[in-house]
């Protein structure tokens, strides 16, 4: 096994998520980047060797217990042992509760929660798993940091909007699995990290289903997908005395 030490960047999308594993490929970190589809991540892939940086693609579905068991056994034995874990994926689907279905609804709780407990479950057995790090004064975040695990929310992780029962029933649910992992974790040197995405993000889907928000991207009214990235790597570089674990992230005219 190689000695890289690996982003795991589970939904790299075209906005939060592929902004952070380019950001942490940037730092020198292995990206291993997943999509539903492989060919989807090749742009992202493409940019990152151009950068100058190493990359991985994987077409897999993180609602599957059995392909997040080999993911995670692959890249841990063929790539390098994951540092850090980025769970991205939206699952934003609005519906009236009217409406709604039963098979939209788990699907969206899959998607929100339960592929974030199974990936984060996987990599965590092999952090809690690993030596202490940095015995020998080479880590200088702390002896017992082994490790991030940093799950992306949304304003909906906080309060359910009309439309958005299925939505924020998965969110909040993620957040509640994120704040039992720091409660077991961080005392085993797991820095597990929550981030509350409050307000749009520039991407295609506010620009042309929403092009007055998007109009706002001139005054810094919607969120630059490089910047929430950027957050992402100050909460893995924080020593363990000083650990966040919500982080919210929001336009300065957003109303909260």
């Amino acid at each position: 096994m190689s000695q890289s030490k690996v982003c795991l960047v589970i939904g790299a999308g075209d906005a939060t998520g592929g902004a952070v594993a380019r950001r942490f490929a940037r730092e020198g970190y292995t990206v291993c980047a997943t999509r539903r589809s492989l060919d989807k991540l090749q742009p992202l892939l493409e940019q990152i060797r151009i950068d100058g940086g190493i990359a991985h693609g994987f077409g897999s579905d993180a609602r599957k217990e059995d392909e997040v068991i080999a993911l995670v056994e692959h890249i841990e034995t063929q790539i390098g042992a994951i540092e850090v874990l980025v769970f991205n994926i939206g699952a934003n689907s609005p519906s009236s509760i009217l409406t709604e279905t039963a098979r939209r609804y788990t699907k969206m709780w899959e998607m929100a929660c339960l592929a974030g407990f199974l990936t984060g479950r996987e990599v965590a057995k092999r952090m809690v798993a690993r030596p202490e790090p940095g015995a020998d004064g080479a880590s200088g975040r702390g002896v017992a940091h082994k490790g991030s695990i940093l799950f992306t929310g949304a304003t909906a992780s906080l309060r359910g909007s009309a439309n958005f029962a299925g939505f924020s029933g998965g969110k909040m649910a993620l957040r509640a699995l994120a704040q039992s992992m720091a409660r077991e974790l961080w005392p085993l040197g797991i820095h597990v990290a929550h981030t509350i995405i409050d307000g749009a993000i520039d991407t295609e889907f506010i620009r042309t289903l929403f092009p007055e928000r998007y109009a706002l991207k001139a005054q810094d009214g919607i969120l630059n997908p490089d910047h929430i990235a950027d957050a992402y790597w100050m909460l893995h570089q924080q020593p363990r005395d000083a650990w966040t674990h919500e982080l919210d992230l929001r336009p300065y005219m957003e109303k909260f």
